[in-house]
């Protein structure tokens, strides 16, 4: 089995978010999965921060030109290999040697272009794959050229596609007039990427797809919803029965407090004593020079709205108030949260820390040190940090959304069953009861070492996620 991924970021290459932890862990999972029979492989756009890290592992395979409407633009393919897993990077320095990976005014043109190099590769490298997994609207392109463009061709008739919805609020709208002059597609295609008047990548992919999954089984049935689509759930439910859920893993040897380098001390499950050391360091590092003894509850995430704090910025001064809570926040985001976690701040010096950045060894700190991980969405795909929280022995509390309700299930002090806690309702009073128990059974040490323990024993690997991939591409292959 020959299969391409398809996506605009992957570790430990580039990375904004979730989608890069996937394409950096799942092939190799996948090749494992299939005893190292499939022949796996990557393309993603070569943006600045690879090009300065080019090695002697580094190989240029191909240049040359794609046609994209009128014009008729430079293409260099580069690869290198990781875990026996070939990367072809897309070079094209109009296009991708930009200050960020999104946000550019012509992003569509962009991704478009990434979408046309990945035909010109599958074209120059010999590596015609039987299944290609385009991962959200960035590769979309690339699905709606390899279905609508080249399925005439033998070469290309059979491949099978598989796309993988991260986040669907993120669909590639663009203007309905630029559907020839910029994106290259013809009347003929209208019918496949037009919705409510506008031209819409993630719609076209979803339409064409052989296959369409999501990143957590919640999720799948979520986005059939009104309320979770973002004005997409008439086209998934008429695509509903080519629609799945497979949850993310994650990097079990990267997330490993027993080796995890960028930790004070390390630690398992059974010798636990080194987490008061990074919970120590942690509490240094942000100056919370309060009670040691009080529950430090954190919190890694951008800071918006639906990602909860709308919730957290209701009830954390009654929750101060009223418990010996610590909190430590890591993330930026929306003005409006980064100045409500400035004044908590200094509203309550040493008991409430904020970090304004995106420092990804600083946030293993924060998964390390802190007692309790604060994830209420208000929708969440999959979301990663619960499982990493949960690998370093920090104590989930959750919403019950998307992959949030599929990786964390609520503890039971009777069965000892359940590794976290969780709320229903997206009720900022309902959070607060729960913290509150929280902190309740944190101060029970027996339990609350029991229950650490049980927390950092679930598997979150990639094992158990890519061999139901295996089996799902299996299946594409024989219909």
């Amino acid at each position: 089995m020959k299969i391409l991924y398809v996506g605009s970021e992957a570790l430990p290459f580039i990375s904004t978010g979730g989608l890069a932890d996937v394409l950096g862990s799942l092939p190799a999972a996948v090749r494992r999965a299939t005893e190292e029979t499939a022949d796996v492989r990557v393309v993603i756009p070569m943006f600045p921060k690879i090009k300065d890290s080019i090695d002697d592992s580094f190989e240029l395979v191909s240049e040359g030109e794609v046609n994209l409407s009128w014009r008729r633009l430079y293409v260099g393919i580069w690869k290198t290999v990781r875990d026996g897993v070939t990367i072809y990077f897309v070079d094209n320095e109009y296009y991708f040697n930009r200050p960020s990976l999104y946000g550019s005014f012509d992003d569509g043109e962009r991704f478009v272009f990434f979408g046309k190099a990945v035909m010109y590769l599958m074209m120059h490298s010999g590596f015609i794959p039987d299944i290609v997994h385009a991962n959200d609207w960035q590769s979309a392109p690339a699905v709606l050229y390899l279905k609508r463009k080249l399925c005439h061709i033998d070469a290309y008739r059979d491949i099978k596609v598989l796309f993988t919805i991260h986040n669907i609020e993120y669909q590639g709208v663009y203007d309905m007039s630029i559907l020839k002059d910029v994106f290259d597609l013809d009347g003929e295609d209208i019918p496949v990427v037009e919705y409510n008047g506008a031209l819409n990548l993630l719609k076209g992919a979803i339409t064409v797809a052989d296959m369409v999954s999501t990143v957590s089984e919640r999720y799948s049935n979520e986005i059939l919803t009104e309320y979770y689509s973002h004005g997409l759930h008439h086209v998934l439910r008429a695509s509903a029965d080519k629609l799945t859920g497979i949850t993310n893993g994650i990097d079990v040897d990267y997330y490993n407090p027993e080796t995890d380098p960028d930790i004070r001390t390390n630690y398992t499950a059974q010798k636990s004593t080194g987490k008061n050391d990074d919970k120590a360091e942690l509490r240094e590092i942000c100056g919370l020079d309060g009670d040691p003894k009080a529950p430090l509850c954190v919190m890694v995430s951008r800071l918006a709205g639906h990602k909860g704090f709308d919730l957290v910025r209701r009830v954390m001064y009654d929750l101060l108030e009223q418990t010996n809570i610590t909190f430590a926040i890591l993330g930026t985001g929306e003005a409006e949260y980064e100045d409500f976690f400035r004044k908590a701040a200094a509203d309550y010096p040493g008991r409430v820390a904020v970090k304004l950045e995106y420092n990804k060894a600083l946030s293993k700190k924060f998964y390390a040190g802190g007692d309790l991980f604060l994830m209420p969405s208000k929708s969440e795909p999959c979301g990663l940090s619960q499982m990493i929280a949960s690998r370093y022995g920090t104590v989930p509390i959750v919403r019950e959304t998307g992959g949030l309700y599929d990786t964390i299930k609520p503890y039971n002090e009777f069965t000892g069953e359940g590794n976290g806690f969780s709320f229903t309702n997206y009720n900022a009073h309902d959070m607060m009861a729960v913290i509150k128990y929280a902190i309740e059974l944190y101060n029970r040490k027996q339990k609350w070492t029991a229950l650490r323990r049980r927390v950092m024993k679930v598997d979150f690997s990639w094992t158990a996620s890519a061999e139901k991939y295996v089996k799902l591409y299996e299946s594409m292959l024989d219909k």
